[in-house]
């Protein structure tokens, strides 16, 4: 923990927050939630923000750029007894753009607004601001909605009454669009104390993810939105008040033709007393809108789900409804691991709550007596066939195997060498695999020591990929509670992992080049090609028994395969290695698997 950083922040209000929080959530977990807060930083994060001032020289070039079909921003702000200080850096951050063609509208709910508009009124000469003084207080979507109706911009850009812009936002914006024509644009984003002295909890995100915006607006700010698409959906609702964005966010999504996310910090969020960025307890009621905001969402996507909240106020979690009662065909390799085997099995059947499953053993190879015993024990009783890969060991030809014995619509690929933790697991993974847009749903795996061995795969880790948050310890939520919320990643691991039957077919199943290493990468990144998504499933728990220093080439016969399936990676996939997983923010390091700052 970083004791001078935690000693900074220490004031009364935050003091009395603390202790709210330490009530809240009792010590264990207030000790857990501080110690994420005050992590002490690999790289300074303000020291690092200084590569992104701008120089004269570009600040220069940007204003004088010729655009050929510049579009329109509006910029629509709802602004609601706002201090002066604030409302006048709001305003000047906005007049400040490199980019000129903008438009800033602004509806004033204060209700007694004399002071307001004294203020605004000074900033009235520059034709591009409108200000409307709305009749009463309206609430949050309809006063931004107030706003909106101000608008004559192609694209309508949301902004918050006392946050800032960084002065090349609208520019960058206005770029991604004429070059991609899409449709929604939106940023990376981070905090500011309420003086503007220090910015911090950088929002670094990934391009659009869908099952990450279903667990938190993840996209929040800033957000670009084509007028015509605005339009369509029919800005914000009142009866989401707390989580209009967010709500509103959900109806532009399931529309546009074009999302594209722009990895650059271009929006400061403004922490203080009152924001819900500083004292998230704060406003409870928006939580449950965003709970709304979220059912409702999938509904119309077709899917049932069950939507719960988290430990972590406006993050959630989606149960889908399992449709009839389709049969899984779980597929283990084994050779010569007869009680790990068996306690994985026992696992299984004890602890699963869902039972139409068969379970397919590839015994490979065993030279122990023990093992074939306990294969006629087992084998043609609950739902258990050991069948017998005759050649070499090879991980993806011994599930290829597997494949053409079974006989269920979900494949789920699993190791010997685990044990199941949460009862409803099988349920949870078919609920997610049933919708008709994913492929591969994967898990989350602990060490015997209660710390992640995997949360998901990033692409470039390490020099092709590595799973991420591993060593970390289980309570702990990590970056942006990424360890804990579903969402979209490129790869998960084969150690558990639940394949669509129609997306395994359509991969061609696994590489059989690839006997030890990234046959799974390479399986998922196949699957994604096909037009799948890869889904994380933190609510999905098991053990994994691999060993912390296993995986080691100690041999050079296992170092010259080793280097062929990286080269065979390189080669293959060299596109996303090159450009980067556009689930993970390019400003974060490839050398760590804990989204740490990238040196620059």
């Amino acid at each position: 923990m970083d004791f001078s950083k935690l000693a900074k922040s220490l004031n009364p209000y935050t003091i009395k927050k603390g202790f709210s929080y330490l009530k809240q959530y009792g010590f264990q977990e207030f000790k857990v939630r501080l110690s994420e807060r005050f992590e002490k930083e690999e790289v300074d994060y303000n020291e690092w923000c200084k590569n992104d001032i701008l120089t004269d020289e570009e600040r220069k070039a940007q204003r004088e750029r010729i655009w050929e079909y510049p579009p329109l921003i509006s910029v629509v702000v709802p602004i609601y007894k706002t201090p002066e200080v604030f409302l006048r850096q709001m305003i000047e951050s906005v007049t400040a753009q490199t980019y000129p063609h903008w438009q800033l509208c602004i509806a004033d709910g204060s209700g007694d607004t004399a002071e307001t508009k004294r203020i605004v009124d000074s900033y009235l000469s520059d034709k591009r601001i409108k200000y409307k003084i709305l009749a009463e207080n309206l609430g949050i979507a309809d006063n931004t909605n107030a706003a909106m109706e101000l608008a004559d911009g192609d694209y309508i850009a949301l902004f918050d009454h006392d946050d800032l812009l960084s002065e090349n936002a609208l520019y960058e914006v206005a770029d991604r669009i004429c070059k991609t024509g899409a449709e929604i644009v939106y940023t990376d984003e981070d905090k500011v104390t309420s003086d503007l002295s220090e910015r911090y909890q950088p929002n670094f995100k990934p391009d659009f993810n869908l099952d990450l915006l279903r667990s938190n607006n993840y996209i929040c700010h800033l957000l670009v939105v084509k007028k015509t698409l605005v339009q369509e959906v029919g800005g914000q609702k009142k009866e989401f008040d707390g989580a209009q964005d967010h709500e509103f966010l959900f109806r532009c999504v399931e529309k546009a033709k074009g999302i594209e996310h722009i990895p650059k910090v271009l929006y400061h969020w403004r922490v203080h007393k009152a924001s819900t960025a500083d004292n998230p307890l704060s406003k409870k009621y928006a939580y449950d809108a965003g709970k709304r905001a979220v059912t409702e969402h999938i509904r119309r996507c077709g899917e049932e789900a069950e939507v719960n909240d988290t430990l972590f106020p406006g993050f959630y979690r989606a149960k889908y409804q399992v449709t009839g009662e389709p049969l899984v065909s779980i597929i283990i390799p084994n050779k010569d691991e007869k009680e790990t085997l068996k306690k994985c099995l026992d696992s299984i059947k004890e602890k699963s709550t869902y039972r139409n499953y068969e379970i397919i053993i590839v015994e490979n190879n065993s030279t122990g007596q023990e093992i074939f015993d306990y294969y006629k024990e087992i084998d043609g009783r609950d739902g258990i066939r050991v069948v017998y890969w005759k050649s070499g060991f090879n991980y993806s030809a011994l599930n290829n195997f597997g494949f053409t014995f079974a006989k269920g619509d979900y494949i789920l690929c699993l190791n010997n060498d685990v044990t199941v933790i949460t009862p409803d697991w099988l349920e949870r993974m078919i609920g997610q695999c049933q919708r008709k847009e994913v492929g591969i749903v994967g898990v989350k795996l602990y060490y015997p020591d209660d710390t992640i061995q995997h949360a998901g795969v990033i692409i470039g880790i390490g020099g092709v990929a590595g799973a991420m948050f591993v060593g970390m310890a289980r309570e702990r939520s990590g970056y942006l509670r990424k360890a804990i919320l579903q969402q979209d990643l490129s790869a998960v691991t084969a150690a558990c992992m639940m394949v669509d039957r129609k997306a395994w077919e359509g991969a061609g199943g696994f590489n059989e080049d690839l006997a030890v290493a990234f046959n799974d990468i390479d399986f998922c990144l196949k699957v994604r090609r096909e037009g799948y998504l890869v889904v994380y499933e933190p609510n999905v728990e098991l053990y994994h028994y691999e060993s912390k220093s296993r995986g080691y080439e100690d041999t050079p016969e296992k170092q010259k395969r080793f280097l062929s399936e990286i080269n065979y990676m390189k080669a293959h996939w060299s596109e996303i290695l090159t450009k980067g997983d556009p689930y993970y923010n390019e400003n974060f390091s490839l050398n760590t698997c804990n989204y740490t700052l990238r040196k620059r």
